[in-house]
């Protein structure tokens, strides 16, 4: 099974069509994708915690996480959709991001809510990946990739979590908007890692086949 033609025969099908079997990327090229276009995609989504504290303070805790997932999401496909291979990724990028993500941003709150502190962002992290990791491997057919994908995504995006927390809990009484800033760079740099690792597992079966010719 597969979501919105991202099997790997598909993949591959398109990919020759396009003629780009020459310029397959490779581990570290998905990675580096991954890592400028969801930092920018990071950024830009943590924008409304410092819009909403400063001018709209009354708002509560899921206007905020409801307008940064909203955020994630519209910026996902023009800076990540060249994960994907072959033509049409735009598209098929922003169906596929849009399931995984609100997944994930689901998952994430509901832990969070449930729970609060460490305990709650841990879990967070990881039901939130497990949800993500289960969506992209069930749209890439790629169910052996399925372990490694979560593993890698819940790994990277703890970590970028964690280290930008870090920061903000360091400098957010005197320097509050560099705080948020500077997390959602951690964020972006961790998570857009673990993206680009899981785009690159989820599609090995579709390299093969274009090697292969």
């Amino acid at each position: 099974m597969s979501l919105f033609q991202l099997d790997p025969s598909s993949i591959a099908e398109r990919t020759q069509t396009a003629g780009a079997t020459a310029s397959l990327p490779t581990l570290g090229t998905s990675v580096l994708r991954g890592l400028i276009g969801f930092t920018v995609v990071s950024v830009a989504g943590f924008l409304p915690w410092p819009i909403m504290d400063h001018w709209f303070p009354s708002l509560r805790e899921m206007h905020l996480y409801f307008a940064c997932t909203l955020i994630f999401i519209a910026m996902s496909g023009p800076c990540l959709h060249r994960l994907i291979l072959g033509s049409g990724s735009l598209v098929r990028f922003y169906k596929l991001f849009s399931i995984a993500f609100v997944a994930y941003a689901v998952a994430w709150v509901a832990f969070w809510m449930a729970l609060r502190g460490d305990a709650g962002s841990l879990a967070g992290l990881l039901g939130g990946t497990v949800a993500m990791g289960a969506i992209l491997a069930f749209a890439f057919d790629a169910p052996r990739a399925l372990l490694a994908v979560i593993g890698t995504l819940f790994l990277l995006n703890a970590a970028g979590y964690y280290a930008g927390g870090w920061i903000e809990g360091k400098i957010a009484i005197d320097h509050r908007l560099a705080a948020i800033f500077l997390w959602a760079i951690c964020y972006g740099l961790g998570f857009g890692a673990g993206l680009g690792v899981a785009f690159h597992l989820c599609q090995a079966r579709a390299r093969e086949i274009l090697r292969r010719g």
